[in-house]
């Protein structure tokens, strides 16, 4: 190993869950009260930060939000993972849901090979999972479904049209992450091939949190009862026979509000560098 490697630090690859702080799992919860640094995504609960985090750790958040502006460039996050691990730091790379489902995993993984930099991965309750549970949905049932899907419908080439009939006419569970904005032509695309009147269709909002909120019909149904709605993210949807099992299996109540659980993100400084937090004193603030 390289002279100037020879402290090097190492980088957490963890999940933080849905939502609700107490689905963080406890080795997740070890590693956040050793870390020295904490990059943190939007969707990570503000109590696990306050709360969980070693005080006088510096805390980074590198949100991402669709395609606003604001948004971080994953350049500049597999820079700080290079720049904190390289000066010797613990450094907790905190993710929404799980580290590997629809994230940038890759790429962050890529960097620190590259570089040379020991890692970990820690896995987290995804949102499909949470988001199902907090509803009273299980995704698989006997009599209902055997499997699901986790599936992202982001722009209108994203599925081939022969998919689309595959996913119509499966008794599988469809689960869509980041796909409320295009609702409507997912939900005609499903219709134009023949989808079930059988099958139902759940959006679940800030899942797991105080603010979540489910609404839920059949699937046919859907179009002429909310063409045009807008939720707030961040937004899953459940497809499927086992969505109509959340009517006599709810368990949580709908917030019936539409405040932000998570906060958006914050946009550049003037000098467009990325903002620092910590919440206590640190030599690195």
């Amino acid at each position: 190993m390289k002279e100037e490697n020879q402290h090097i630090g190492k980088v957490i690859l963890a999940g933080a869950g849905p939502g609700d702080p107490e689905l963080l799992t406890v080795k997740a919860l070890r590693y956040l009260q050793k870390a020295d640094v904490v990059i943190t995504d939007r969707l990570v609960s503000d109590v696990i930060l306050q709360e969980y985090v070693r005080k006088d750790a510096l805390i980074i958040p590198v949100g991402k939000q669709c395609s606003k502006g604001a948004s971080t460039p994953q350049s500049d996050i597999n820079d700080l993972l290079v720049e904190h691990a390289n000066r010797g730091k613990l450094v907790v790379r905190l993710k929404g849901g799980d580290a590997s489902i629809f994230s940038n995993i890759l790429d962050e993984l890529r960097t620190l090979a590259a570089h040379g930099i020991p890692y970990e991965i820690i896995p987290g309750v995804t949102a499909a999972l949470g988001a199902a549970a907090y509803a009273g949905i299980p995704l698989t049932a006997r009599g209902y479904s055997t499997a699901v899907r986790f599936l992202t419908y982001y722009k209108k080439e994203a599925l081939h049209e022969s998919y689309w009939k595959d996913l119509a006419q499966t008794d599988d569970t469809l689960v869509f992450y980041m796909s409320s904005d295009p609702l409507d032509q997912l939900v005609e695309k499903l219709l134009q091939y023949g989808i079930g009147a059988d099958k139902w269709l759940a959006v679940i909002e800030q899942a797991t949190t105080p603010l979540q909120n489910v609404y839920n019909c059949p699937i046919h149904d859907y179009l002429p009862a909310a063409r045009g709605s807008h939720y707030t993210s961040p937004t899953l949807i459940i497809i499927g026979k086992v969505a109509a099992l959340q009517v006599p299996f709810q368990w949580m109540a709908s917030s019936g509000s539409k405040e932000n659980y998570f906060a958006p993100v914050a946009p550049k400084a003037a000098d467009n560098t990325l903002k620092r937090y910590v919440y206590a004193d640190s030599a690195e603030a």
